[in-house]
């Protein structure tokens, strides 16, 4: 940090003006006065240096302020307030070295003529016998006076303690013991019959000590809020995986990074799914489909008047919510022959539309729906591969017993109802129908035997009663049972036969 750090020019100069000092004692000549002039000069101009690389610190802190108010906003407040102690008591010396000069005029260049500025000047006026005169006395207090501003600045804080100590060392107007051991009064050992020039130097050598405390203020001010926010008590170590949901078996990748939590580090914008709470997004939303999820947005910081954006991206998985238990039966894994057969397949953890299956007479109709229409054979072995989040693709297969369909129900007419008028008998048709069979099969009925009490069983063929049918049927008496056997019968659309139909009764009433 800057604060209380002399650089090698600055300690050159203090350190010949302290051989300059000494040399006091002996008698002036032209050489030495005008070279304290020259010091003084050289101290005019490291002032003006300073004063414009304040103002760039200063600016820098205000920038700051208003980028990262959370952060910087005090020490800039600080910065201001020291900035203007500063000038008002660098304001105040240049009164102070006005008075030094009162009555000798420059040369036409504007430069004073150093060499003949070899008396004192301000004796009468600041010294009163063994004491201050009340001019000398408001110099004195003037400097306290910064110390105690600029302290108060600063505060109770720890960290500024070496600084405060360099403050006060430096502007310190205790009274010095001289080489007999006598003390004497600050400005009296520093001042005190001394010629002008050299009292100019001082008071110049003094804003120059003002110059630097203010530099070395704005970069501890400014190295404190940097030191605070990289403080390793606002880090910690983070689990990063490369997603969020693994199987087992699976190779888990990612890695550990030091993330930082601090509530003064507010961006001034941000895109993505939730808000920022205490210096860090919090997320909320709706997790997407079955499968890998993308997550991603931007942050958006204000550095130096721009905003920088700050990407983010990271994958989620989704996994299918249990909604019911799965209950199956280890004896029904059926499918039935000649007709399709739809079938669900799906993977936890993996999207629908990444599943696929293959097996003798299936095809694709939907992400995770297919159809198995299964030929000869008594099993059909369905294979199904799936590709999981990572690339890498997973097998499984389940075998299924293939069963013929079942045998269908004879009807008389198709209804319910087996008993009526033989008028009716006489002129319906025989239907065979698939009863309790989940899948749309049409039975055609193609032959049929009629068997009407004391008369002789009757073939016909087709599905309605032929001539010689309804006349066995005209000569029924009320009460008989007319049987409907031997019922053959096909699928419409399905190459395979019928089981035996069952037969059918009719009573006559």
């Amino acid at each position: 940090m800057a604060g209380g750090k002399l650089t090698p020019r600055q300690k050159m100069i203090n350190l010949m003006y302290l051989v300059f000092i000494a040399m006091l004692a002996l008698n002036m000549s032209k050489e030495v006065l005008t070279a304290f002039g020259n010091f003084n000069d050289k101290f005019s101009e490291s002032n003006k240096l300073t004063e414009q690389s304040n103002a760039t610190l200063l600016s820098a802190l205000d920038t700051k302020a208003t980028d990262e108010p959370a952060k910087y906003a005090e020490p800039s407040r600080k910065a201001k307030e020291v900035a203007k102690i500063s000038k008002d008591f660098v304001a105040f010396l240049e009164t102070v070295k006005a008075e030094v000069t009162e009555g000798i005029e420059p040369d036409e260049t504007g430069k004073l003529p150093f060499e003949s500025m070899d008396k004192s000047t301000i004796d009468e006026k600041w010294f009163a016998g063994d004491g201050y005169s009340p001019r000398e006395t408001e110099i004195v207090s003037k400097i306290d006076k910064y110390v105690a501003d600029v302290k108060k600045v600063l505060g109770n804080d720890v960290k500024y303690i070496p600084f405060i100590k360099e403050i006060e060392k430096k502007f310190s107007t205790a009274d010095i013991t001289n080489r007999e051991g006598v003390k004497q009064k600050f400005l009296d050992y520093k001042t005190k019959g001394f010629p002008a020039v050299s009292t100019l130097t001082f008071i110049t050598a003094m804003q120059n000590d003002v110059k630097n405390t203010e530099a070395g203020a704005y970069n501890l001010f400014l190295g404190n809020a940097l030191q605070s926010a990289a403080s390793m008590k606002n880090f910690q170590a983070i689990v990063v995986l490369d997603k969020n949901a693994y199987f087992a078996g699976e190779q888990v990748t990612g890695k550990v990074v030091l993330g930082r939590y601090d509530a003064n580090t507010v961006p001034t914008s941000f895109k993505g799914p939730g808000k920022i709470e205490n210096g860090q997004a919090v997320i909320s939303m709706t997790a997407g489909g079955i499968g890998e999820q993308n997550i991603s947005g931007e942050f958006g910081f204000l550095e130096d008047g721009k905003e920088i954006p700050l990407k983010f991206e990271g994958k989620y998985v989704v996994v299918p919510r249990p909604n019911q238990a799965i209950i199956s039966a280890d004896k029904m894994n059926v499918v039935y022959r000649g007709v399709p057969n739809p079938i669900s397949i799906s993977v936890p953890g993996i999207a629908s539309n990444k599943v696929n299956a293959s097996a003798p007479g299936m095809s694709k109709v939907g992400d995770g729906k297919f159809m198995l229409k299964p030929g000869s054979g008594s099993e059909v072995k369905i294979n199904v591969n799936a590709t999981m989040p990572d690339g890498k693709s997973m097998s499984s297969s389940q075998v299924f017993r293939i069963k013929g369909l079942p045998a269908p129900t004879g009807k008389v007419g198709g209804s319910e109802k087996n008993k009526g008028p033989k008028s009716n008998l006489e002129v319906c048709s025989i239907t065979a129908v698939m009863e309790d069979f989940d899948f749309p099969v049409t039975v055609n009925v193609t032959q049929f035997n009629v068997k009407v009490p004391g008369q002789p069983t009757i073939v016909v063929s087709g599905n309605r009663m032929d001539t010689r049918a309804r006349s066995a049927i005209a000569k029924a008496q009320k009460g008989d049972v007319v049987v409907i056997s031997e019922i053959k019968a096909s699928f419409t659309g399905i190459d395979q036969m019928a089981k035996k139909v069952s037969i059918c009764t009719y009573e006559i009433q």
